[in-house]
């Protein structure tokens, strides 16, 4: 049968989702604890290949196993056999043609940037942190011509391997929580380090490096030498996975936590 789960987990000590040879991963660690409640190698699939230093709140998966477990047990089972910093939330099972990638019908980001002249303490690695002054309200009128397809060929890692650079925004929203900046971003998919470089792009012209024009100028000429430095990890969430009602996959109602110790 196909399962799918749904993962919560810190990415700071890792080099991202992806399985990597010489290093760790959260899907290597995933998949061995699944493997360690099916007692056959397990292989899973996720919605989005998160970087190193990223973290998610809801990353969805899914794998098939021929073995006979109830939900409970791919929870509490695979949970036992995981780090700390990792947690899976919830299993269920899905349709034959539900793929956690290939189904999802937009994904939702979040950026963090803590906007204060301390450096963090506990949220050290969980935001990013930046001591000059930034102005939302240019960084929010900056985000505005980002939204609606676009070639995002400015806005993406040169080592990008995506066939095309075409992204439809459909959401961005950019607001302050006393001393946290907020940027929440939906698509229908991402190309590498492209939230990061909006953030960096726009954490300039809040800073007033940059006219909030700027940031049209970047997409325009289509060049990633034009836009401004990648943003840092820590800040970034991948939050969830947004899929068709008829696959029932559960979203979680407190996917803002992170805003909340503001």
């Amino acid at each position: 049968m196909k399962i799918a789960i749904g993962i919560e987990y810190c990415g700071a000590a890792y080099s991202g989702w992806q399985r990597q040879k010489h290093t760790h991963s959260v899907q290597e660690h995933i998949e061995s604890a699944l493997s360690n409640v099916a007692d056959h190698e397990v292989h899973v699939h996720c919605a989005g290949r998160t970087d190193a230093g990223v973290h998610a709140l809801q990353q969805v998966a899914h794998f098939e196993t021929g073995a006979s477990r109830d939900m409970r047990s791919w929870v509490l089972g695979g949970n036992v056999h995981l780090p700390p910093d990792i947690s899976i939330l919830w299993a269920q099972t899905v349709d034959e043609d539900f793929h956690a990638r290939f189904s999802a019908t937009s994904r939702i980001y979040c950026y963090l940037i803590l906007n204060r002249t301390a450096r963090p303490g506990y949220l050290q690695r969980r935001v990013t942190w930046e001591y000059r002054q930034l102005d939302a309200n240019l960084m929010r009128q900056a985000s505005t011509c980002l939204l609606g397809e676009h070639d995002f060929t400015s806005y993406r890692s040169v080592e990008c391997q995506a066939g095309t650079p075409i992204r439809t925004v459909k959401r961005l929203v950019i607001h302050r929580m006393v001393d946290v900046i907020v940027m929440e971003i939906e698509a229908n998919a991402f190309l590498h380090h492209m939230v990061r470089n909006i953030a960096g792009v726009l954490m300039a012209i809040g800073m007033g490096k940059a006219p909030p024009e700027w940031s049209r100028l970047v997409l325009d000429a289509r060049d990633r030498t034009q836009g401004g430095v990648t943003a840092p990890a820590d800040g970034l969430y991948l939050l969830r996975a947004v899929y068709p009602q008829k696959y029932g996959i559960p979203v979680r109602a407190d996917t803002h936590w992170p805003f909340l110790v503001y």
